[in-house]
């Protein structure tokens, strides 16, 4: 299928120097961001409450994120595990409350003697495991970025690797950066989801790096 009747012959190459000037302007902005604003991080970074529960009979999600949010727990993340009769609750760290007492709250706001719902386990994260969870995280994009350095160098030159990292490096921060502004809480899916785009990135990049290798052979003059 054809789009355009004439091809268009863009000279991208051309407004390299814009583009590189706002991309330095973008990054510098998240960079500012990250330092000042930082991230919203959820429970798996910053500990907090993890509660088990199962109801009587399938429950709607809605539900159960509205009786807490009644009972004060607005940001509280529900989901299921196992069937639709078993929910966990991730709550956020409050030093105010002790074992007990969390799990009188989250009990009473899901009027749960009422609604026959039994608590099958409550666990405390500590700000420990947070911080392990935030280091071996970083680690995983440090050791990611090294890999895929090593392998476009060796596949291709060491410059294209260098060029390629900092694009990838780019992109990371450019989505960081949103997540920044609009306050979206980071947590583990959210980092596998900048792995993905990370991968996704990088085969854009070797594609099109295998491209420029065939150009810089047939016409290297």
């Amino acid at each position: 299928m054809r789009i355009f009747s004439n091809v268009p012959h863009i000279n991208f190459m051309a407004q390299r120097k814009t583009g590189l000037w706002i991309s330095a302007s973008l990054t510098l902005v998240v960079f500012l961001l990250l330092i000042f604003r930082g991230l919203n991080f959820g429970i798996d970074f910053t500990g907090g409450v993890l509660v088990e529960v199962m109801y009587p009979q399938t429950v709607e999600l809605d539900s159960v994120r509205k009786d807490l949010a009644a009972g004060g727990y607005p940001e509280a993340i529900v989901q299921y595990f196992g069937g639709t009769q078993d929910v966990m609750i991730r709550l956020a760290p409050d030093r105010t409350d002790s074992y007990a007492a969390k799990r009188w709250h989250v009990l009473q706001s899901l009027d749960a003697q009422a609604k026959g719902i039994q608590l099958k386990h409550i666990e405390f994260v500590g700000p420990q495991v947070g911080d392990e969870l935030t280091v071996n995280g970083g680690l995983a994009m440090l050791f990611a970025f090294i890999g895929i350095m090593i392998y476009i160098a060796f596949r291709f030159q060491w410059k294209f690797g260098v060029g390629a990292i900092a694009a990838l490096m780019h992109d990371a921060l450019m989505v960081l950066g949103f997540l920044s502004i609009f306050r979206v809480e980071f947590d583990l899916t959210t980092l596998a989801a900048i792995l993905a785009l990370i991968g996704y990135s990088n085969n854009e990049t070797i594609v099109i790096f295998d491209r420029v290798r065939e150009n810089m052979i047939s016409q290297r003059k």
